[in-house]
């Protein structure tokens, strides 16, 4: 990339960025014109990620089961066991992206809400109620903040199981033999070491999830 290209690409990028948050502004405030407000979309967001981490959960132990699977039954067709391996493969990736667009989402709500909570603090004239609102947003953010490093934190699981899955499917596609069934053999407890890893990292999360989201309807 030239020096004079890079300029005009930051400003693409930025008006995009800009462009991008105007439809989040706007979205919110259509739906606060029905009474849905950000707190609402927040919760709902938290559980679509709830969601999703049990649906990522489900299909990572399916994978690892099938990986079992392909090293125990040596009668199978090569061609078969690549492509049972790469479907797989394709699921998990499928469901590691949506666990990733809904974590961006519950990240995007959450800073408009606080920065809208922020922001009215100095619209009260009574400032006892203003110090307990204070008060209110400063333990919200550091529950928020406890969830969201839980959802990042087994989100980064999948990444490894993920890196693992693509480079066996990519071996057995150009290795339909016997070897490569031994080099699956010999990955194998990596693999159920970090499966074992991200279920219980996505299980602490959902658990994370449930109370954050107990906390907010309680305060509501």
């Amino acid at each position: 990339m030239s020096m004079t290209q890079s300029p005009i690409r930051l400003f693409i990028l930025s008006l995009i960025a800009v462009l991008l948050s105007a439809c989040q502004s706007m979205y919110y405030d259509a739906m606060e014109q029905v009474g849905y407000h950000k707190r609402d979309i927040l919760v709902d967001r938290v559980e679509d990620v709830q969601d999703a981490q049990k649906d990522a959960k489900e299909q990572f132990a399916s994978a690892l089961e099938q990986y079992q699977q392909l090293i125990k039954i040596e009668d199978q067709d090569l061609l078969d066991k690549y492509n049972a391996l790469n479907d797989e493969y394709e699921g998990s990736k499928k469901a590691a992206e949506a666990v990733s667009e809904r974590i961006n989402a519950v990240q995007s709500v959450s800073e408009a809400l606080f920065e809208e909570w922020e922001e009215e603090l100095s619209l009260y004239t009574n400032s006892n109620l203003r110090k307990q609102s204070a008060q209110k947003l400063a333990a919200t953010k550091k529950k928020y903040n406890v969830l969201i490093k839980s959802m990042r934190q087994a989100e980064s699981r999948m990444q490894p199981v993920l890196g693992a899955l693509q480079d066996q499917v990519l071996y057995l596609k150009h290795n339909l033999n016997a070897r490569a069934i031994d080099g699956l053999k010999g990955e194998l407890r990596s693999i159920e070491t970090n499966v074992a890893r991200l279920i219980k990292d996505m299980e602490a999360s959902i658990a994370q999830s449930e109370a954050f989201i107990a906390e907010l309807n309680q305060d509501s």
